[in-house]
């Protein structure tokens, strides 16, 4: 485990898109494809505008379940939180 007060690091990855649905698509097959790489928290991915990154929208629920679990749903979601993504 690493220890609280070290660093931890943001990966910017701008894109063409030019839709915020089509950017939470591509944040979705991302983690698809890279959800076996530990060292990217998925949970806590968001997207921005270019010229308003400051404003950011987040992509998944993410709120805790039971053990270490967290809801692997979209933001806003219908029903209960689980940890099933889509």
């Amino acid at each position: 485990m690493v220890p609280v007060n070290d660093p931890h690091w943001i990966i910017h990855l701008p894109t063409t898109l030019t839709r915020v649905d089509d950017a939470a698509a591509l944040a979705m097959a991302l983690r698809r494809s890279l959800g076996h790489v530990l060292a990217v928290d998925f949970g806590e991915t968001t997207l921005s505008e270019e010229d308003r990154q400051f404003v950011r929208t987040r992509v998944w629920c993410d709120a805790p379940l039971a053990g270490t679990d967290r809801c692997r749903l979209p933001d806003i979601h219908e029903g209960p939180c689980t940890s099933l993504g889509r």
